[in-house]
This record gives C-alpha cells, sequence and structure tokens, in this order.
C-alpha cells in the first residue's frame, strides 16, 4: 500500500515538494515512537499531508465542494490553507484513507485547532522540522520537539505567526485560536 502512495505521489508532486512529503514522514514517524502515538497513522499522515499542495486553488475549491465540507471564505480562497482540507478529501478518496484521525491530522496541519489531538500535533510539527526545511529557528524547534510535544507545537505557532507578520499577511483566525489553546493546555497541566 505505501509503495503505491509513494509512487503516485512522485508523479503527482515536484521533486522538493516530494522530498519534503518524504522528510514529513520520517519526522512524524520518529516524533510518534517518542511520543506513543501509531507510528504507521503518523507515517501515512504524514506522506498524504501536501498531496493537494501543488493542484491549481480551483482544483482544491473542486474536491473540497463536491465533498460538501463548508469552509470560511478566507480558507476557500487561498490555496495555503485549502490544500490541507483538499488533501484530507483526496487521501480519503485517492488514497483509501479512512482513519477519521489520520484524515484530521490532514485536514489541521498547516492551521491546527482548538483540541488538537497527539497525531495533529505530530504531523504539524513534523512538517516544520522535517530534515529539508531551513528557516530561522528551525534547529531550535528540532531540538524543542525532542523534548516537549506541546510546546514545540506552540513554538511552531508562533514560528508561523511571526513570519505573517513579518511579511505583513493575514493571519487566519483559527490558528490564533488554536495556540491560544495550546497556550492553556501548557498552563493548566
Amino acid at each position: 500500500m505505501f509503495e503505491e502512495i509513494i509512487n503516485d505521489l512522485q508523479m503527482r508532486l515536484s521533486p522538493k515538494r516530494f522530498a519534503h512529503t518524504l522528510g514529513v514522514a520520517r519526522a512524524a514517524v520518529g516524533l510518534a515512537q517518542r511520543y506513543g502515538a501509531d507510528p504507521e497513522e503518523a507515517y501515512i499522515a504524514g506522506l498524504l499531508h501536501d498531496c493537494a499542495k501543488e493542484l491549481p486553488l480551483s482544483e482544491m475549491q473542486r474536491l473540497v465542494d463536491e465533498a460538501d465540507i463548508k469552509v470560511d471564505m478566507d480558507m476557500y480562497v487561498n490555496g495555503a490553507l485549502l490544500h490541507c482540507v483538499s488533501g484530507a478529501v483526496m487521501a480519503h478518496d485517492r488514497y483509501g484513507v479512512i482513519d477519521g484521525y489520520i484524515l484530521d491530522a490532514i485536514r489541521y496541519h498547516t492551521t491546527g485547532r482548538v483540541g488538537m489531538t497527539q497525531l495533529d500535533k505530530i504531523i504539524f510539527l513534523a512538517d516544520y522540522v522535517e530534515e529539508t526545511r531551513d528557516f530561522p529557528g528551525v534547529d531550535y524547534l528540532r531540538s524543542l520537539a525532542l523534548e516537549d510535544l506541546d510546546e514545540a507545537v506552540l513554538a511552531g505557532y508562533d514560528t508561523t505567526i511571526r513570519h505573517l507578520l513579518d511579511q505583513e499577511l493575514s493571519i487566519y483566525f483559527k490558528t490564533i485560536l488554536g495556540r491560544n489553546d495550546m497556550v492553556r493546555r501548557i498552563h493548566n497541566r
């Protein structure tokens, strides 16, 4: 099964995106093993997290519309956000994934959400720390990911929010809600 998925992704994705995809899958397995999650679920979610990333926005919108998934307009018109939801649809329809935890981890890997599951956090974080990533602060995130999953996820949120502020781009409101939820979780443990 994995071989078929990998072969299909290699044909569908650019070499850079495919290398990133394999890196996320590997990082997700490592994080799953470290934090007691299912490595196979993490591997599948990691492999498929960006399966729709390089589709045209209109194709992402078609997938979401045909699946009758309602998203807000901010997400609907932004491929950087919508690829997560359309990726979950593709994971189900094209690759046969039926596990709701895996589909949710794909759906929320960029935006995060309130009440993130362990698998959600692992895929969210693996997307930041996989081996091909190179941005200011990635080494800190990698080391933090080995110490405390929640603190690393919070640092991931902060990295994204700072980047968006520096670029003078809008911040998706559900990302702010997810970050605030993570802050509450950390302070209440």
